[in-house]
Formats: structure tokens, C-alpha cells, sequence
């Protein structure tokens, strides 16, 4: 079995720093990062010297946070990747463990945002499926009130980041993985949906489902390639990462005018 020696560059906590700091990332700051540690090259201490290289970037006045997102906590009758036999469907939402903002892991944003999740003095936010954590002085104002039937909308962290002033950088992912842009479907027509997950409630337990916006990713690359040629948008390497470093408020503006004419949805109930 031949293995391979790692792909560089070699980053430290120092280098990956500095290169935020190139990037015009500001001490004092409120910054949303998306994440892939794969594309920053070889990190000397793994996800923790990325997470200490942001903290350092933004300063002990600025905030740091990132989705913590568990998707899987959902109904099993909309699994696709893979599905699950339908006479398993009962079962799984009889057991499905309850969202616990102290262990639910992350599922399919990363592993910075899971070393994040568990930081010291990190706090979380109690939606089931489409939490945010944070770290710094912000950081409960941030996460607090996350409402149950909206995921990604007015009463989601993604409105308090845009009451912050939030920046968002995107470390090596792209603008599919902007959660700000679904912020903006919560201000255009669009469909409404029935979620279900389990969540733990005053009587324990509970399998709940709500009312809520449709969410979806389609189209968002087209949307930031639209984005960023009219707006401005940093862009640099982190590590071998191409990034780009934008405000919150110009991408959901954006994305509020551009996404009726080029993603239409018809409202619904």
C-alpha cells in the first residue's frame, strides 16, 4: 500500500492568520465563516490551529460563528442520501435522539465548525437542524431565540448577524454554502413547507412538526457569481484556500431582487 506524503502548502496557526488578516479580515469584528479545512493544504495542528487562527484574526472584542448544522435530525420520509426502508420510518421517529445543544454533532458543514462547536465558552443555538454556534462578546445575542419554525429566516441567527453588521467569509467553500442567501427566500413568495424533527420540549421528548419556509441551495452559485460582480467581494488565498470576505447585508439585499427573477417559487401554504 503506497501513501501519499500530504499536499501542502504547510499552514500554522501564524501563516493562516496573517493570510486572514491579508484578506481584510478586522479585529473587533462579527464574522460567519463557511468552511473546508481539505482546501487550506496541510495544518499544522488540524482544525484546532484554523479555529485559533480565526479567533486571532478577529480579535478577543471581535465574534466568531459558524453553522452547526444536523440535518439529520428530520423526517426519514424525505431521505435521499441514502434513503432508509419506508417500515423503518416509524421507528426512526420514535428514537430519533433529541437535539441537545451540548452534543447533537455537526453533519455536512465541516469539521472546523464541529472543533468550534465544542470551543471554550462557545454558545449554540436551539434550532434542531439548522443551528449556528458562536464564540466572542456577541455571541448570545447571536444565538439566542432561534425559533423552532424558522430555520434560516427573521428569527434565526442569520437576522441578528445582519442587525451586527456581520461579514461572511467563505474559506475555501463557495457561495453554495452561503447560509445568507436563504435568509433573503425568507423575503421573497415562496412555498411553505411541514418540518418535522425531535426536539425536547417542557413535557421531554417530542417528535414536532412545524410550518415553515421552503429552503433551497439551487442556483445559489449562480446567484454568487451575480453577486460579486456588482458588489464587492475580497477574494485571496488562505493556505492554499481561494477565500472571499464579504458584508452580510450586501449579499441578502442582493439576493432579495435577484432570486424572483431568476429562481422563481410560487407561494404556497
Amino acid at each position: 500500500m503506497t501513501i501519499k506524503p500530504p499536499t501542502g502548502p504547510m499552514c500554522t496557526r501564524e501563516s493562516l492568520a496573517s493570510d486572514l488578516r491579508a484578506l481584510g479580515v478586522r479585529p473587533g469584528e462579527t464574522l460567519l465563516v463557511h468552511s473546508s479545512l481539505s482546501s487550506l493544504g496541510w495544518v499544522c495542528g488540524g482544525p484546532p490551529a484554523v479555529v485559533q487562527a480565526l479567533l486571532d484574526a478577529v480579535g478577543t472584542e471581535g465574534t466568531l460563528v459558524v453553522p452547526t448544522h444536523s440535518g439529520d435530525n428530520s423526517d426519514p420520509a424525505f431521505w435521499g442520501n441514502p434513503p432508509v426502508p419506508e417500515d423503518w420510518w416509524d421507528g426512526i421517529r420514535a428514537s430519533m435522539p433529541p437535539f441537545d445543544a451540548r452534543t447533537t454533532p455537526c453533519l455536512g458543514v465541516g469539521i472546523i465548525p464541529e472543533t468550534l462547536r465544542t470551543w471554550p465558552g462557545a454558545l449554540r443555538s436551539s434550532h434542531p437542524q439548522t443551528s449556528f454556534a458562536a464564540v466572542g462578546p456577541h455571541a448570545s445575542a447571536i444565538v439566542d431565540g432561534h425559533a423552532l419554525d424558522c430555520r434560516l429566516g427573521e428569527r434565526s441567527p442569520l437576522a441578528r448577524l445582519e442587525e451586527a453588521g456581520a461579514r461572511i467569509l467563505l474559506l475555501g467553500a463557495g457561495f453554495d454554502a452561503s447560509t445568507a442567501f436563504h435568509l433573503a427566500e425568507y423575503r421573497v413568495p415562496g412555498p411553505r413547507v411541514q418540518n418535522s424533527f425531535a426536539a425536547m420540549t417542557p413535557q421531554g421528548r417530542r417528535w414536532s412538526t412545524v410550518s415553515d419556509t421552503s429552503i433551497s441551495a439551487d442556483g445559489f452559485d449562480d446567484l454568487g457569481a451575480a453577486f460579486e460582480e456588482e458588489r464587492p467581494v475580497a477574494r485571496g488565498t488562505v493556505g492554499a484556500a481561494d477565500s472571499r470576505l464579504f458584508e452580510l447585508t450586501h449579499a441578502v439585499a442582493f439576493a432579495v431582487r435577484w432570486l424572483p427573477e431568476h429562481r422563481p417559487r410560487a407561494a404556497g401554504v
